[in-house]
């Protein structure tokens, strides 16, 4: 199958992986950062593993600031209507406002995904890589737009690299999977 057969599955599993919708509502814990629950989430044997990514997602989506949270929630509110301009102004101020919050890129990124603008989507990825380099659902978005772009090996380094730190996310597992069976094919 290619990439075009699948668009409408993946850009729904991007957009999901990207934005970070948890499956399940957890509770924010002052004692606990990102960083704890991402160290948790690279052991392959995890069992709870979604709710520990539910974990994540909910700390990647706190900036510290009550006008940025707001931004964040608009503009996700309005890619999700389908708002494109809406959610563009909310998360263009969100970035102008809170450059250092990797989440307000990722979510400019992910509406920019969502309209099949990769230029200005890798971009934000690049800017919510430097500031969380572990954002699996950023690498996972990167290697997805890699790999429709026809950056085969780029798309590999970016999948591994999200696998690496979210090992038992099934759709990382599944894009990885995919993409080395069609190399092996190539490769014959």
């Amino acid at each position: 199958m290619t990439m075009t057969i699948q668009r409408p599955i993946i850009n729904a599993l991007v957009a999901a992986v990207f934005c970070g919708i948890p499956l399940l509502a957890v509770p924010v814990s002052a004692q606990s950062t990102a960083d704890d629950f991402l160290d948790r989430l690279a052991d392959p044997e995890l069992r709870n593993w979604d709710v520990v990514e539910a974990d994540v997602y909910q700390r990647w989506q706190i900036s510290g600031s009550a006008a940025a949270d707001y931004l964040l929630r608009r503009g996700m509110e309005a890619m999700a209507s389908e708002d494109y301009a809406a959610a563009y102004d909310h998360l263009t101020a969100l970035t102008d406002h809170a450059p250092e919050f990797a989440e307000g890129w990722n979510a400019r990124a992910t509406l920019f995904f969502e309209q099949q603008m990769y230029g200005p989507a890798i971009a934000d990825i690049q800017r919510v890589l430097a500031l969380e380099p572990r954002h699996f659902g950023a690498l996972t978005g990167l290697g997805v737009m890699l790999e429709d772009m026809g950056n085969i090996d780029g798309a590999l380094a970016a999948y591994e690299a999200a696998h690496a730190i979210h090992p038992n996310q099934p759709d990382i597992r599944r894009l990885l999977d995919g993409l080395r069976v069609q190399l092996e094919g190539e490769a014959l």
